[in-house]
């Protein structure tokens, strides 16, 4: 297994970290204090009024707004209702007063606040914690039916007669140690619940999914990990103190970065992100690849390049498609692309060298820790492969659609948009009667105007009656233009 280093770079307003192998990041993970959600928060509220017209309560939960309780999302402490039968009405659960451990399970919207459920739920790495339920669920994306039940049959044996819990996607190639691991982290976080609600005032925050940092003990780290580098001695500390308890093996491994560079600097990993959200990634072979990132899909498309280093074309092709493979694996870790992907490898002409490149795709993908599955080749020649969505990309964090062309990523050339003014102005000739036209644009469409497009100009001017005249205006975008009737 390769081995690597986990670096993260803490700020008040910012978390990142970076896993670099061989002086490469491999993955990128940025947490925002600002756009962390309220989702999964568990609160101590208080019961503030019972509408039994909307079969709802609000409830206090310390927010600036009281959070909103559904009768459906009310646990039942008999179990699961039977289907089809009636729920109980909320007057009769629930009192104006009461204290109730909540959990949010949607963030405040506009001038809605939080919605709740009184049915706890706690995430673990491979594992949901279902505190108040006894039945052992395994995720329907886990193989067969024989798997899930062999699943099942194992955590039974692990879990005994304390509370009920969800197997995870990832928790599929888990063996029994790791189970055990994220049962007694669970275990734990939920008498820290219980013991907090007995102590703490009604309004009270009880319980947080992790942040960032402490998701990289908890997720991130494992034998492979080197180090665990953090630049604050504050969070550092901090760390510390939630790995003894929760994670000792990775604790270890944790040091306060202390140099006078920036931590990110040492690996050049600020270059790193830079060249992540770039369309063309330069192979070292002098092949590359371009990335476009769609709403439906993302395609990646391969080509030579300016390398003639093989002997004959067919090598040339080899060399660059497995060198495109590696890279390839990386770029969709380091960006997190998920959903449907598509990869245009060039085209091999022999039959071995299809079968070398699809399999070293395949071992590049399964470093990946986020599900993946690959197709052979089509009969296009496309490899088609899915990445399950865990977050969003590195370009959707970090960047937003270009305000001039809204994300298409082209804009109309100058000629187009002259000919868009000559037949604007014509269209509104036909309406209107004004003394003159005046036509506000960008620099590059009022030279054209005024040279190459000069005589059409002129003619137009001449078939409607009326003079035609130009301004620039430096902030227009090169699509953009005003005409004003004067």
């Amino acid at each position: 297994m390769a081995t690597h280093d986990i670096l993260i770079n803490w700020s008040p307003q910012e978390t990142r970290v970076a896993i670099v192998e061989n002086g490469a990041v491999q993955e990128l993970h940025i947490e925002r204090a600002l756009e962390r959600g309220l989702v999964g928060n568990v609160y101590l509220g208080k019961v503030a009024r019972v509408l039994p017209g909307m079969q709802s309560a609000f409830v206090d939960v310390g927010l600036e707004r009281a959070a909103f309780l559904h009768v459906a999302d009310l646990h039942s402490a008999n179990g699961a209702r039977a289907e089809g039968a009636p729920l109980v009405p909320i007057e009769r659960q629930v009192f104006e007063g009461q204290t109730l451990l909540v959990q949010v399970i949607k963030d405040p919207i506009g001038t809605k606040g939080a919605r709740l459920s009184t049915q706890i739920s706690i995430a673990g790495r491979m594992l949901v914690f279902l505190p108040q339920d006894t039945h052992i669920g395994v995720s329907q994306k886990i193989g067969s039916p024989e798997a899930r039940e062999a699943l099942r049959a194992r955590m039974l044996a692990l879990v005994g007669d304390g509370g009920g819990f969800i197997l995870r996607t990832n928790a599929e190639d888990a063996s029994d140690a790791e189970l055990a691991d994220d049962i007694a982290y669970l275990r734990k976080a939920w008498a820290a619940i219980r013991e907090a609600a007995t102590r703490q005032p009604a309004g009270t925050l009880l319980h947080q999914d992790l942040n960032l940092a402490e998701r990289v003990l908890r997720d991130l780290a494992n034998d492979a990990t080197q180090s665990i580098r953090i630049d604050s001695k504050l969070q550092h500390d901090a760390l510390t103190a939630f790995g003894q308890q929760y994670s000792p093996g990775a604790v270890r491994k944790l040091e306060h970065y202390k140099g006078e560079r920036p931590i990110f600097d040492l690996f050049a990993i600020e270059e790193d992100i830079v060249r992540a959200l770039a369309r063309r990634v330069d192979l070292k072979s002098g092949g590359y690849l371009i990335i476009d990132q769609t709403e439906a899909l993302t395609t990646i498309d391969v080509n030579t390049g300016g390398f003639v280093g093989a002997r004959n074309f067919d090598d040339t092709i080899f060399k660059t498609n497995l060198e495109a493979a590696l890279a390839i694996g990386r770029q969709l870790r380091l960006r997190n692309l998920g959903g449907i992907i598509i990869v245009d490898f060039i085209d091999m002409t022999r039959e071995e060298h299809r079968a070398a490149v699809l399999a070293e795709f395949r071992k590049q993908l399964a470093r990946d820790r986020t599900k993946t599955t690959v197709s052979g080749f089509t009969q296009l020649g496309l490899v088609e492969m899915t990445r399950k969505r865990t977050r969003e990309s590195l370009a959707h964090m970090l960047c937003e659609p270009c305000p001039t062309c809204e994300g298409r990523g082209q804009v109309k050339t100058a000629r187009s948009v002259c000919y868009d003014i000559l037949r604007e102005i014509l269209r509104e000739a036909r309406q209107f009667n004004p003394k003159e036209f005046r036509v506000i644009a960008s620099p590059a469409v009022v030279e054209m105007l005024l040279d190459e497009e000069s005589a059409h100009l002129a003619g137009l001017s001449e078939f409607i009656g009326k003079p035609v005249s130009l301004s620039a205006e430096g902030a227009m975008n090169p699509e953009q233009y005003d005409i004003v009737l004067m």
